[in-house]
């Protein structure tokens, strides 16, 4: 029997594996990857100016999870400005991603999400009038009260993240405490990026790199954008995820929401 067949066989054996390994590489290089979360409390802002329900909550956040976003971040407030109590249990039962809780721990806070049970909770030190998060924990000083609020948080089964400024001190104490993760409040970043981006990204390298020596995970948010999203990503390439809403729904106002998700995807490809 003629040897040429058998030699055939053994190419397509080798392409197959070549195929097998790529597409192996491939998916591992995603999940690698930095997943962009849509905080979405800009659409439940519009919805309540008139007090109906357009734009419909639920089927944004769906949408965009069509259009490639790895997860949905809300923020419910006291006085429901935007997000509102019921729209918490409304979203945890349609979402096929991520969902992601921020907040300030208070009673009525915690019950909710022992409640719903997000993937991932995230604490912010925000007062219940302000207007939006632009500080992060002092998790030296609230040390013992973060420390019970994760404990409640890890007993139920879901993921935590505490809010923090780019500060090695307030990393360590926020392990310290027994958070899974910490976000870095990049809105200082955002406010030097056009004057200095090297000066801008500089205490947020430090800080993360003492994070990932911590063992515990980082995400990042506030004030991101597509101006200067990637040069974060480029320079902290083991973010494990970005929570972008506002400059995300205004950009959507002139590119349109897929068009918006699929930009910002893109700035957390690493340039080869």
């Amino acid at each position: 029997m003629p040897e040429f067949p058998y030699f055939i066989v053994i190419l397509h054996n080798i392409a197959l594996c070549i195929v097998l390994c790529n597409m192996f590489l491939e998916v591992e290089e995603r999940s690698k990857m930095t997943k962009l979360s849509v905080n979405i409390n800009k659409v439940a802002t519009i919805r309540n100016a008139r007090g109906g329900n357009t734009p419909n909550l639920l089927q944004v956040a769906k949408d965009c999870e069509a259009f490639g976003a790895d997860g949905i971040t809300v923020h419910p407030r006291p006085d429901e400005r935007h997000i509102r109590r019921a729209d918490v249990p409304a979203l945890r039962a349609v979402l096929g991603t991520e969902f992601n809780i921020e907040g300030y721990p208070s009673r009525d806070f915690i019950d909710l999400v022992l409640r719903v049970k997000p993937h991932q909770v995230t604490l912010v030190p925000d007062k219940p009038d302000q207007l939006t998060s632009n500080h992060g924990w002092d998790t030296v000083a609230e040390q013992e009260f973060l420390r019970d609020v994760l404990n409640d948080i890890r007993a139920a089964g879901i993921r935590s993240s505490i809010f923090i400024d780019a500060d090695v001190r307030m990393a360590e104490f926020a392990a310290k405490a027994g958070a899974d993760r910490v976000e870095l409040y990049t809105g200082p970043y955002a406010e030097e990026y056009p004057k200095n981006r090297e000066q801008a990204i500089a205490p947020f390298v430090e800080t993360a790199k003492r994070v990932r020596s911590l063992g515990i995970g980082l995400n990042a948010g506030h004030d991101l954008s597509l101006q200067n999203l990637a040069y974060f990503i480029e320079n902290i390439p083991w973010v494990d995820e970005v929570s972008i809403g506002h400059a995300l729904i205004c950009d959507a106002l002139y590119m349109g929401l897929k068009e918006t998700i699929s930009a910002y995807k893109n700035c957390l490809i690493l340039k080869k």
